[in-house]
């Protein structure tokens, strides 16, 4: 199983970036789908969760800002993040729950900056 993330960047705050992240390899089912991400010096943390059903759960500091979404036809994630903010930079990782084994994908670095 292997995760791609794709989308990071560098922009300025108040703008928008989508990231996506497509799961490839033998998969029969993903329980949940989610990004995290670890800003320097910081542990890494949950942004937003999403599962096979459409259910969401965010972190309180990306509600009302970042949409996580799923094609499951495609084995695909997305994280709209619109309104970002200078806090928001960081290396964001997706994730992929596969059973019981959590999969990750490499980091795409968001950069938040005038």
């Amino acid at each position: 199983v292997q995760l791609q993330a794709s989308g990071g960047g560098l922009v300025q705050p108040g703008g928008s970036l989508r990231l996506s992240c497509v799961v490839s390899g033998t998969i029969f089912s993903i329980n949940y789908m989610g990004w995290y991400r670890q800003a320097p010096g910081k542990q890494r943390e949950l942004v937003a969760i999403i599962t096979s059903g459409g259910s969401t759960n965010y972190a309180d500091s990306v509600k009302g800002r970042f949409t996580i979404s799923r094609d499951n036809a495609k084995n695909t994630v997305y994280l709209q993040m619109n309104s970002l903010k200078p806090e928001d930079t960081a290396a964001y990782y997706c994730n992929a729950v596969i059973g019981a084994t959590h999969y990750w994908g490499q980091g795409t670095q968001v950069t938040v900056s005038s």
